[in-house]
């Protein structure tokens, strides 16, 4: 686990095994999952919190005003870092970040609760939109030899979501209505919240 000064918009990390450990001594822990609701339908873990990135910045100071522990969740770690940074800029310190998001969580054999079986996660539909392009390109390039340009374009990226731990293909897939869900009710989400603050209050 890597540990840095709040006040320098990091905080810790840990992996899935460590949050299983975390929940398990302290079952009151926040985990807000960042995504947007229709890849949160996919799959997330059981009992998180939906709150995407988006709306994240108009509640942030409800957020901010939680005491408990919160663990940000997003599909590899990029939007929950910037979740993270943020919540910290509001005056959040007790904060947590799963290394890897829910690729390393499923990767690790954890529970995942899915409300909508269909949907493909948004990884397998990056790879199958390159994959597909790649592909389209290579073939059209046997009669149209520039189309090879556009593999390569694909090729370098994907070598750039990688370096930078972004995908400008996921976010754009995200806008498309296949994978809005049916929408984030962020009052719901912060009345429940605020009453498992209330009961972890009174020990109820």
């Amino acid at each position: 686990m890597t540990t840095t000064d709040p006040q320098h918009h990091a905080t810790a990390t840990i992996d899935p095994a460590e949050l299983t450990r975390m929940r398990a001594e302290d079952p009151a822990v926040h985990v807000l999952d960042v995504r947007t609701p229709g890849e949160f339908e996919t799959g997330h873990i059981p009992g998180s919190y939906n709150v995407p990135l988006d709306l994240l910045g108009e509640h942030v100071r409800d957020l901010a005003a939680l005491d408990h522990n919160v663990v940000l969740v997003c599909q590899s770690g990029a939007r929950a870092t910037k979740a993270l940074e943020t919540l910290v800029e509001a005056g959040k310190s007790n904060l947590r970040l799963l290394q890897g998001g829910m690729n390393a969580w499923t990767s690790a054999g954890g529970d995942v609760a899915r409300t909508n079986e269909t949907r493909w996660a948004m990884d397998r539909q990056v790879r199958l939109v390159a994959g597909s392009v790649t592909l389209a390109s290579v073939v059209a390039s046997i009669w149209f030899p520039p189309a090879r340009f556009l593999a390569g374009f694909i090729g370098a990226g994907l070598t750039f979501s990688a370096v930078t731990n972004t995908c400008g293909m996921a976010l754009m897939l995200s806008k498309l209505p296949y994978n809005r869900g049916a929408g984030c009710d962020m009052g719901a989400v912060l009345d429940q919240l605020t009453t498992a603050e209330t009961a972890n209050r009174t020990g109820a």
